[in-house]
């Protein structure tokens, strides 16, 4: 699903670069360009992060054992 709509980036694109050995949101960031137009993105770039285990090194979100995962809201682009 598209996470970011500015620049229509997917979890999947999100999770190769993470595989490739991105390991922080300004490495995603500069490479993919997420969040740097209207920023409503962010939240659920980390949670992708948080996901795919890199969050404990550099999402920039603590991590807590005792809470539960937020559910992620990803932004489709519809034809017009």
């Amino acid at each position: 699903m598209i996470v970011c709509v500015c620049k229509s980036v997917s979890d999947r694109k999100i999770r190769t670069a993470i595989s490739e050995g991105m390991d922080s949101f300004d490495e995603l960031q500069f490479e993919l360009g997420v969040a740097l137009c209207c920023g409503k993105c962010e939240e659920s770039v980390r949670d992708v992060m948080l996901q795919s285990g890199v969050c404990a090194s550099r999402c920039g979100i603590e991590h807590h054992e005792h809470l539960q995962a937020v559910p992620l809201t990803f932004y489709e682009r519809k034809a017009a």
